[in-house]
């Protein structure tokens, strides 16, 4: 896999964690936001995205759409509403804690099946597993953040999808992987 070459200005980043901020803070206050005219091009190309919200350092909220079927304005936008509001395993995002919640956003390459698990590399790569009706997905980011080496990842991908560690060596397992512009 070549290295993903998608690189934001710092205006572009500015833009899209504005974007974050005032799509969650419209919601709070019971109204919609109007999305603001990016201030480029390649904002409105179609890109897979994730938002992460954090408070204190612990996760808050992280939801994505992995296929870029949309442009990347209104991805990152309908994204960070569902992080902070959707994601299952938090209550929606309160007033106080958007005050204090730090936002990450991950703007993804295209999913390509992995040829093989031996050459994905901690910090470059994320991945999905996708075995029957169960998938699970994790970015780059993560194994960085836990120290995880490369089986280790792999092995808590499968968790992430529910299932056996060591289930992306399965023949019916299928191994995604990508790459990440992580602000």
């Amino acid at each position: 896999m070549d290295a993903f070459r998608f690189v934001l200005t710092d205006q572009e980043k500015d833009y899209l964690k504005n974007l974050v901020r005032l799509r969650i803070a419209a919601r709070l206050a019971g109204r919609k936001a109007g999305l603001p005219e990016p201030p480029s091009e390649l904002l409105r190309e179609p890109y897979g995205a994730f938002v992460t919200l954090t408070l204190r350092g612990r996760l808050r909220g992280c939801i994505g759409h992995i296929v870029g079927d949309a442009p990347l304005f209104e991805t990152i936008g309908e994204m960070a509403e569902a992080a902070a509001f959707g994601d299952p395993r938090f209550p929606p995002l309160s007033r106080e804690e958007f005050e204090h919640v730090a936002v990450e956003i991950s703007v993804l390459s295209p999913l390509t099946p992995c040829p093989d698990p031996a050459l994905v590399t901690v910090g470059r790569h994320g991945l999905l597993v996708r075995r029957g009706g169960r998938s699970g997905l994790l970015l780059p980011q993560v194994p960085v953040e836990w120290g995880w080496d490369r089986e280790t990842f792999l092995d808590q991908t499968c968790r992430k999808a529910g299932m056996e560690p060591g289930c992306w060596r399965d023949p019916a397992t299928t191994l995604f992987w990508f790459e990440a512009e992580v602000f």
